[in-house]
Formats: structure tokens, C-alpha cells, sequence
């Protein structure tokens, strides 16, 4: 722990250090967006990602909507406002699936009203129930082509208000049933039955592509629970995004804007940053983002601050955390991307003398930053992923020295139901003594670790070896099967072991419990009802290994879950 922390004239001094270097990065920060925003890239005339990019966490968007290539003009004194707004699609995940092509029914409601389509239909929403992507960045643009399939939902959307202003609505609502066999790792034993429901809406306003105005609310409940919720359970009647876009130029073909105000953020794999949609509160951030996209490429710039969920209050940014990065991707050719970013994240929470001591440092009394790289893509059938991470800094006087790494190869079998298989592994770095002066344990940061590290939720990105595997199938193009098989290993026996939510839990610091943490077989299986409805139906198991049977003998985990998911 820093010596700091204990007298409080260096206390003082230090933070105030903390505070100006924290201050100085932000503005150099800030400066560099705008700058490489003002600059620009020379950029070659290539199209977007095609249709195969999946548009959600788990599974593929039925079909792209049209992209905007330039700036809408005006004509005729009128602006064209049917490229309006400049959506940031979102990157491919890890994992990623081929969608089935057609012909056939794409939803149930396809299938009962003999609806059979030579394709899949143009569609705002994944065909699944989990969907990271945030609201501000569903595309509806299609409603301005000609022609288009009509919705019921179509009159709250892109409302003409005069020539110049734009006006959406829109909302979610889903409901979760779960059932947990000692999913906690409890002691006792204790199992868990509960509910979740949530509830979101937002409107959104624009004045030609020049100022945006997006807020959305969010109402998070849980009830019928034997042990207490997670602090993700609950939060009532809060502001999930409310934040302002002001244009800043047109360059290169592309629009530069800056976001100020709370907002959520996702980014590439969503291994480090990501909304986080499986928990019912979804994560929000707030501060201040500067941002340019092209056909080519798309580069952020951003300084935020964590929201902290305050079930019964309104949410607060947590002061103690500034967490800013530059993200850049670039899309060479239609299938492919290379994602390239530095993130650094301030926390000057205090670690207690007593977790120094035990080794649990990753929760405050650190200046993290995270270098890494990433290429992602298919050629044809074969699908290819690779990430690196690599952290330095100090934690709690320690001098950090940590990495990450993601790959897998994949493959669509030309058969009929579209099988698609993916063989993985996925490592980060451990510490086996805290006394020698160095940290090597990983930091996810904000990650969506329970789409990749099994839904039990009980390994994070942090101190782990896991060999997976991961099958896929679509019976009916509406149907989508998913299984995952997880190995799981200590990377360092002598280190914790971290959940999902990166919370050390379990260690033996002898090591003589072994590395073998566990292994893990997860199956989905979600029902596209219609355009706005899905329905998900999951269940989990975990059965120890030696250090699971040394750790907490006896628990059995497993997890059963079913959910109703309605978009409009």
C-alpha cells in the first residue's frame, strides 16, 4: 500500500498530484480527438462491413440498413434528412456468427402467417434477446428509403417536425426468470429463484445532422429473491443516457462530432468496454467524447466517469475513478477490421491496509493503462479472431506488468440449419507475489465478461487460462442454438480467483489447491417470436476441479433462466 496513505501531509500531496496529472491528461486528451478529428485520414472508397456483422452480443442483425457515404446536402432549399443520424455501427464480438441467408421464415410470426422471404427482411433489431448495442445507435434510416417493409412502431419514428428537425421514440421492456443451484459459491448452499424486470425509453432529437438531443430512462426491478440482489439488479427510475451532439466538420466524407453528457460505450470485442446488457441495470458512463466516422475508419476520443447505481436515488459519477482512452478501428475491406486503442483508467479508491496484505489490490490505488490491438473477420466460411492487452502503470506502489490475449479460429459448415463451430482460448495474466515489488494481474476494466467466460458468471478476465469451444446452429433461420464448452485454469495458483464482475474471490496462497478451476458447458436457445419479440431459454453447469474441490467442496452450480424481450 502507498506509504501515503498513512500520513497525511504526503496524502495530501499526493492526490494532489494524482489530480493534476489526471487533469493534464484530459486535456491532452481532449486536444488530440480534436486535432485528429480536424486532421483527418486519407481514406479510400471502400463499403461498410457487409450484412454478416452481427448488430448484438450473441447473435448476427438480420440485414444492414443503408450507410451514409457523405454529408446529406441541401436542395431546393430543403435538407435531405435520410441519412440522418450518423449511426456508429457496432464492431463485431468475439465469437461472432454467420446469419442464416434465406430463403425461409424469419421469425415465428413469418412462419404462421406463411410469410416465407427470399432473404432476411431489413430489420433495426438483432433476431435475439440480449443487445449490447445502445438505443442511440438502432438504425432506422431504412424508413426513408422507398418501399420498405411497414411496422406499426413506424409512426413514432423519424417524426417530420418541419423540414429540418427529426424526432424518434422508442423502449424496451423484458422480463427474466432465474433460477441459481449454489451459482454464488455459496458456503451454505443457499439456492436462489428470482425475478428482473426492466423498462426503457428514450426520444430523440435532431436538427439536421448538425445537434442531437438523446435521453432515455431506465427503470430496473428485482423481486422473490432468497439471497440479497446485486447492486446490477435494481435501479428505479433513472436516466440510462442524456447527452448532446454537437457537429464539429465534415471530413473526408465523413462526420466529426463531440458528445457531451452521460452515455453508455461499447467498443470492439466489449472485452475491456462494453453496456453490459446481460445485467439488468446495463452500464452507463458519463463525460465528455469526441468522435469521427467513415466508410474507412472510425476514431474516438473520450474522458468518462463510471455512473454508481443508487437503487432509490438518483445515480452519482464516481468521482474517484477517470477512465479515458483513444479508440480507433479501421474497416480495410468489406468482412475485416483492426481495432488499435490506449485506455487508462485513474482509481483513487482506497485500498484497506488488510487487502494490501492479502494481495486483493485490483479495486483502487491505481493508474492502469491498457495498450492493445485487434484483427477480427471471415474469408468466406473461415472466421479469425485475435486480441492483445497489455497493461502497465502502479497499484498500490507496485509497478503493473499484466496482459490479455484472445484468439480463435472458426468455421460455417455449408450444410443445411447453418452449423458454424469456433475453437478458442483466452489467457490473462496472474501475480504470485506481492512482495517483489511488481503487479501482474490483469485489469478488464469494463468488460462484457459473461458472453465470453460462461454465463455462471464465476471466472473473469483476470488470472485465467480458458480452452473453449463454441457450436452454433439455426434449426429455422427464427431458432438459434448455442452451446459453449469453458476449461478453466488458474494462470497463477497463488493469485485469486476473479468472478465477472473482476471481484477476487477464492484463493489459496500456498497454491497447493491446484489451478484447475472448473469446467463449464453453457446452451442457449432463442426464439425470433416476430420483429420486436424474443424469447431465451438458458441453462449453465459447472463442475468442479481440483481447486474448486478444495476451495468450496460439495457445491454443485448450475443456472436456469428464461426471458422475454420486447423492442420498439
Amino acid at each position: 500500500m502507498n506509504n501515503s496513505r498513512f500520513f497525511t501531509f504526503s496524502a495530501f500531496a499526493t492526490r494532489k498530484r494524482k489530480l493534476a496529472m489526471a487533469g493534464s491528461m484530459q486535456r491532452w486528451l481532449l486536444k488530440l480527438g480534436v486535432c485528429m478529428l480536424s486532421v483527418g485520414v486519407p481514406l479510400s472508397a471502400y463499403a461498410n462491413p457487409p450484412a454478416s456483422a452481427p448488430k448484438a452480443s450473441d447473435a448476427p442483425k438480420a440485414a444492414e440498413a443503408p450507410k451514409a457515404a457523405e454529408a446529406p446536402k441541401v436542395a431546393d432549399g430543403k435538407f435531405d434528412m435520410s441519412k440522418v443520424p450518423a449511426v456508429s455501427a457496432p464492431s463485431r464480438p468475439g465469437l461472432f456468427l454467420l446469419p442464416p441467408a434465406g430463403p425461409g421464415y424469419f421469425s415465428l410470426w413469418d412462419l404462421v402467417t406463411g410469410n416465407k422471404r427470399e432473404k432476411p427482411p431489413v430489420a433495426p433489431y438483432a433476431p435475439f434477446a440480449l443487445l449490447t448495442t445502445p438505443s442511440y445507435d438502432i438504425d432506422f434510416r431504412y424508413l426513408a428509403t422507398p418501399g420498405h417493409e411497414k411496422d406499426i412502431f413506424d409512426p413514432v419514428k423519424r417524426m417530420n417536425l418541419g423540414d429540418d428537425w427529426l424526432l424518434s421514440l422508442g423502449g424496451n421492456f423484458w422480463y427474466r426468470y432465474i433460477h441459481e443451484t449454489d451459482s454464488r459459491l455459496n458456503a451454505a448452499g443457499t439456492n436462489n429463484d428470482f425475478h428482473l424486470i426492466r423498462t426503457r425509453v428514450h426520444a430523440d432529437l435532431w436538427y439536421r445532422d448538425k445537434v442531437r438531443l438523446f435521453a432515455e430512462m431506465i427503470d430496473a426491478r428485482a423481486f422473490g429473491s432468497e439471497l440479497p440482489p446485486l447492486v446490477t439488479d435494481r435501479n428505479h427510475a433513472d436516466i440510462l443516457n442524456m447527452f448532446t451532439d454537437i457537429k464539429l466538420a465534415n471530413i473526408n466524407n465523413g462526420p466529426a462530432y463531440i458528445r457531451v453528457g452521460r452515455q453508455e460505450m461499447m467498443y470492439g470485442s466489449q472485452r475491456l468496454i462494453s453496456t453490459l446488457d446481460w445485467v439488468n441495470t446495463r452500464r452507463t458512463f458519463q463525460g465528455v467524447k469526441t468522435f469521427w466516422r467513415t466508410a474507412e475508419w472510425d476514431v474516438d476520443a473520450f474522458w468518462m466517469r463510471p455512473m454508481v447505481i443508487e437503487k432509490g436515488n438518483v445515480d452519482n459519477w464516481d468521482t474517484q475513478q477517470n477512465f479515458f482512452g483513444l479508440w480507433a478501428t479501421n474497416k480495410p475491406k468489406p468482412g475485416h477490421l483492426i481495432d488499435l486503442y490506449f485506455l487508462s483508467l485513474i482509481n483513487d479508491r482506497n485500498v484497506s491496509a488488510a487487502n494490501v496484505l492479502a494481495g486483493n489490490i485490483l479495486q483502487g490505488n491505481a493508474d492502469t493503462h491498457t495498450l492493445g490491438g485487434r484483427l477480427a473477420g471471415n474469408f468466406d466460411n473461415l472466421l479469425y479472431e485475435l486480441e492483445g492487452m497489455y497493461q502497465f502503470g502502479q497499484r498500490s506502489n507496485l509497478d503493473v506488468s499484466a496482459f490479455a490475449v484472445a484468439t480463435g479460429v472458426g468455421y460455417r459448415l455449408p450444410l443445411p440449419m447453418n452449423p458454424q463451430g469456433w475453437i478458442r482460448y483466452d489467457f490473462a495474466s496472474g501475480d504470485g507475489n506481492s512482495k517483489d515489488g511488481r503487479s501482474n494481474t490483469f485489469n478488464q476494466l469494463f468488460p462484457f465478461g459473461h458472453y465470453y467466460l460462461g454465463f455462471l458468471d464465476r471466472v473473469g478476465r483476470q488470472n485465467m487460462h480458458d480452452f473453449n469451444a463454441q457450436f452454433t446452429m439455426h434449426p429455422m433461420p427464427w431458432i438459434t442454438f448455442i452451446t459453449q464448452y469453458h476449461r478453466f485454469y488458474l494462470a497463477n495458483n497463488r493469485d485469486y480467483l476473479y468472478n465477472a464482475a473482476g471481484q477476487a474471490t477464492l484463493r489459496d496462497i500456498t497454491g497447493q489447491s491446484g489451478s484447475h478451476i472448473g469446467d463449464e458447458i453453457d446452451f442457449r436457445l432463442n426464439l425470433h417470436m416476430s420483429r420486436h419479440q424474443d424469447v431465451l431459454l438458458g441453462y449453465s453447469k459447472l463442475w468442479r476441479g481440483e481447486f474448486l474441490d478444495k476451495q468450496r467442496p460439495g457445491t454443485s452450480p448450475d443456472l436456469f433462466y428464461v426471458q422475454y424481450n420486447f423492442r420498439f
